[in-house]
């Protein structure tokens, strides 16, 4: 039976400044849902990158006093780099400015467009937010100011190539109402749906040559026009697979792949819900299946934003915290609807809580027993429910409860389904008392023998079906869990501490 194949991609964020945590919470997410499947014997496509075609990138680049490239490229490898700390798995990274792949297919699909007779052009002046990338209507700012980025959009008057959206619009309700193409949380779902109903318009795709200072990828035919840059960035989704180069990746990945993946923020809703499936309508391509949003970040209740001054470096923070702590309380404590404030202090005591004082105390408590009772040797019982132990049916239970959490986007609730299998893990010793046993043992009791056997075997089968089900939250510490729990010449390797008190470890000498 063939595996099925899942193409899972991020957004691609601007690359006006470094990366900020908001985006690795995207990156973390992604990585997750990848390692998953693969985990579960899927085939599984996981794609990043960078878009440099951006007039923010520009204007932050001369106001940085460097040339574009040079600037676009060093916050690129910003992005790209934090594959280490983040212990990311993405199999490609593509970058909009750069990639060779990139700018034929951006031409391939507008000319698809064109073919279908969705592309004019005409006079336009509007109220255009550099920030968004996006021209507004009055009714859509709040006191004459974007609703994202808070600031005066800029009155513009020129002459641009339009794509007919409002062509779409049935169509697109439709397929969303269907669920054929599903939008996860429902409140996003409505929101696009309202969104629709309200009416859609045709919008903007091209800039004027001059007021995008030259840089991007020249309208086909117009060399006077650059291609706008959401329309440039979305295609990146089948560019990045060889759409216009002919490459078999996009058959494999788009054209046939079971399902097709983008996780969003919500800022960028209307691009991948609206836009983006209404440019593969005209251009005559599958659409994405599922489209994954998620909240905000904030600190002190400000979004986590470049431009707003409320960056946080997700590279410096697994530096200072390691990556595990990162990432654990990227999908332990945020929310699948709702923004979530982060503090260092919120993600120390979720690590310390966690790791220190629950799965590595865990794990050190188990090894320390085996080495204890059993000379290091893991007892040949073969666990099953007839043992008495709860713990065997929540372990085993596990993998189907982060299957279906998952399934529905909800990443806190697949960390909690986990770690119900620490909590009953815990429970098991301390209503065993396996120190007890062993005392009763050695005074000759044959039953307190295969007791002890069935507690000890049943917890090692625990743990290791944890740091299977851990695997794709935090991968370096499922990997440390494995290896305590196999053994070396027919022993376990000596019991030491998994997880250091990130408290004690950051506090000033």
């Amino acid at each position: 039976m063939t595996a099925r194949r899942r193409y899972i991609t991020t957004t691609i964020p601007y690359v006006n400044a470094r990366p900020h945590l908001g985006f690795a919470l995207e990156l973390v997410q992604a990585d997750t849902l990848a390692r998953h499947y693969r985990l579960r014997g899927e085939r599984v496509r996981l794609l990043s990158g960078t878009d440099d075609n951006s007039l923010k990138n520009v204007l932050a680049a001369e106001a940085a006093g460097v040339d574009v490239q040079s600037f676009v490229d060093r916050n690129a490898d910003a992005f790209a780099a934090l594959r280490g700390p983040l212990s990311l798995s993405f199999d490609d990274f593509i970058r909009t400015s750069s990639d060779p792949r990139h700018r034929v297919g951006v031409e391939r699909l507008w000319r698809q467009c064109a073919a279908s007779g969705d592309l004019y052009r005409k006079e336009y002046e509007g109220l255009y937010c550099v920030g968004c990338e996006q021209f507004y209507t009055p009714d859509e700012l709040v006191d004459g100011r974007c609703g994202e980025h808070g600031t005066e959009p800029q009155l513009v008057a020129e002459e641009n190539w339009f794509f007919r959206l409002s062509r779409y619009a049935d169509r697109l309700h439709q397929l969303i109402s269907s669920g054929e193409l599903r939008i996860e949380p429902a409140a996003r779902r409505n929101e696009v749906l309202a969104l629709i109903e309200g009416g859609l318009h045709d919008f903007s795709v091209s800039r004027s040559h001059n007021r995008a200072r030259g840089w991007g990828i020249p309208v086909p035919d117009d060399p006077s026009q650059v291609v706008y840059v959401w329309w440039d960035a979305l295609g990146n989704y089948v560019t990045s697979l060889g759409y216009g180069t002919g490459d078999s990746a996009y058959d494999q990945w788009w054209a046939t792949s079971e399902r097709r993946v983008h996780l969003v923020g919500k800022g960028v809703v209307r691009f991948h819900a609206v836009y983006w499936p209404a440019m593969l309508l005209s251009a005559g391509l599958p659409l994405p299946t599922d489209i994954l949003v998620h909240d905000y970040l904030t600190v002190d209740g400000r979004k986590i934003s470049k431009s707003a001054g409320t960056s946080v470096d997700p590279a410096a923070l697994a530096a200072t915290f390691g990556t595990d702590a990162v990432r654990w309380w990227l999908l332990r404590d945020v929310p699948r609807a709702g923004d979530a404030d982060f503090t260092p202090d919120r993600l120390t005591a979720r690590a310390d809580a966690d790791f220190a004082g629950g799965l590595g105390n865990l794990v050190h408590r188990i090894v320390t027993m085996v080495h204890r009772f059993r000379g290091g040797v893991i007892p040949a019982s073969a666990p099953d429910n007839s043992s008495g132990l709860a713990l065997v049916g929540v372990y085993r239970k596990a993998p189907g409860l982060v299957d279906a959490a998952l399934a529905d986007f909800d990443f806190r609730r697949a960390t909690r389904a986990v770690w119900h299998i620490v909590e009953e893990a815990n429970r098991c010793i301390d209503a065993t008392r396996p120190w007890e046993l062993a005392r009763q043992e050695r005074k000759g009791d044959g039953e307190a023998l295969k007791r002890l056997d069935t507690v000890l075997a049943t917890l090692v089968a625990a743990c290791r079906v944890l740091a299977d089900e851990l695997r794709p939250f935090i991968p370096d510490a499922a990997t440390r869990i494995t290896e305590r729990l196999t053994p070396v010449e027919g022993r376990l390797p000596a019991a030491e501490p998994l997880f250091p008190r990130i408290q004690e470890d950051t506090q000033p000498a």
